[in-house]
């Protein structure tokens, strides 16, 4: 069992982890601590359980779009159709089009939250 030192709005945290993922671990921190950093300066310091709270719920919305978009991309997916390579290269590109119009879609809607815990 290996220990990380974090420090995510200013204030230290100790976190246990397997051997081996302290890097892994770290990057998930870093994003933590980027969205925590944003959050309090659109609607400042509210307390840090709140401002955690905040923060793991606008991830959490993250997560769920990009499930959404991963289950709607494998139900319109490339498997057991033929027409060879022209076709799926056509697909792949509708798909990633689609990818990017979801990633715009989501950061209209984060900032649309933020908006609104900014206006609280």
């Amino acid at each position: 069992m290996s220990e990380l030192f974090l420090t995510i709005n200013g204030r230290n945290y100790t976190v246990a982890c397997e051997g081996g993922q302290e890097e892994h671990l770290g990057r998930l921190a870093e994003y933590v601590k980027m969205r925590v950093e944003e959050l309090s300066e659109s609607v400042g310091q509210i307390g840090d359980a709140r401002l955690i709270l905040m923060v793991a719920l606008l991830i959490s919305d993250e997560l769920s779009d990009a499930y959404a978009e991963m289950a709607s991309l494998r139900d319109g997916g490339v498997e057991g159709e033929g027409g060879g390579d022209s076709k799926a290269i056509g697909l792949a590109s509708d798909k990633g089009d689609a990818l990017s119009k979801g990633l715009e879609d989501l950061a209209t809607r984060i900032d649309a939250i933020a908006q609104r815990l900014e206006d609280a």
